[in-house]
């Protein structure tokens, strides 16, 4: 067999390919790397029991992520029943707890535990941890207060409560805020442009490829020149405000001349009648002969609230 596992007596040989160097791999790496053999070890040493004096790399390999599988079940299964009751760390309560969900019989543990043909193995040179680095530091960590037992877990980093607010300048350079609306202002355009080669008709430049460099048809006019006495939009709007803005100051000029004639109660009655100018006017002058008819009455145009 090509690059064997071997198990025979109480030696062990691992077969496998030797690290290429100390350097080329990271502290994390080492130290998995150091509890995967480890485990190959224990897998190895349950083969010698059960009676096999040799194993193939692959089926060793496999039986030793399974063992890690399973292990790694237990240990987040146990973590899990250990924050459920306000806990931060497992006990064996919750390892019992977490082998029973799984299906494993806990009684036959004892018994397997104190079995004969056992080997012994020697314990695994102690690893430290990799330091997983912290990517923020903000303040510094609290710790419990005297009402707080110290069993419950640690307050977070500090980074994920501080208020920390980040927030830009705003570009006071007429140079920058020039090129800005420019870009923003031909980003427009070439967006309101597409949209209607997509939506609208289009002529192409080229009789063959009709999709290339497409431009928006121009469709003719019946009236060609009707557009250009037509008023626009923005001119009617400020026609209306400026009719508005007339008849608000007629209403006002005649609410004042009201208030200015009732002000003097003892003049005689064609002076109270008069404005302070003394002349009637025209208005006033033409009611007397129009006919009181609601289809006669002139048009009021309506109010145009002015945006502030």
């Amino acid at each position: 067999m090509a690059d064997p596992a071997v198990v025979s007596g109480n030696s062990l040989n691992l077969g496998g390919r030797p690290s290429s160097g100390k350097g080329s791999t990271s502290a994390a790496e080492n130290y998995h790397m150091a509890r995967r053999r480890t485990l190959q070890v224990v897998v190895s040493a349950l083969l010698t029991e059960c009676g096999f004096d040799s194993a193939e790399k692959a089926a060793v390999e496999t039986l030793t992520e399974m063992m890690q599988s399973y292990i790694t079940e237990i240990g987040r299964s146990a973590k899990s029943y250990c924050e459920h009751t306000a806990r931060s760390v497992p006990t064996l309560s919750d390892t019992v707890v977490t082998l029973i969900e799984m299906g494993f019989n806990v009684d036959t543990l004892p018994m397997y535990a104190k079995r004969s043909q056992r080997m012994v193995i020697t314990a695994p040179p102690v690893t430290n941890a990799p330091v997983t680095p912290r990517a923020l530091s903000a303040g510094q960590k609290r710790t419990h207060p005297a009402h707080i037992p110290s069993h419950f877990p640690e307050f977070p980093d500090p980074h994920t409560y501080i208020k920390t607010p980040t927030f830009r300048e705003p570009v006071s350079d007429y140079q920058v805020v020039r090129e800005k609306a420019a870009t923003q202002r031909r980003d427009v355009e070439r967006a309101l442009t597409r949209f209607m080669a997509k939506t609208g008709e289009t002529q192409s430049l080229f009789k063959d490829d009709i999709t290339a460099f497409p431009l928006i048809a121009a469709r003719p006019t019946t009236i060609p020149y009707l557009s250009a006495l037509l008023p626009s939009e923005l001119e009617l709007q400020t026609l209306e405000e400026t009719d508005s803005s007339e008849q608000d100051e007629q209403t006002d000029n005649e609410n004042t001349a009201g208030n200015n004639l009732t002000d003097d109660p003892g003049a005689d009655k064609e002076n109270s009648l008069l404005p302070p100018s003394g002349v009637v006017p025209s208005t006033k002058a033409s009611e007397d002969n129009v006919i009181d008819n609601p289809y006669l009455r002139p048009v009021k145009k309506p109010k145009v609230r002015r945006k502030k």
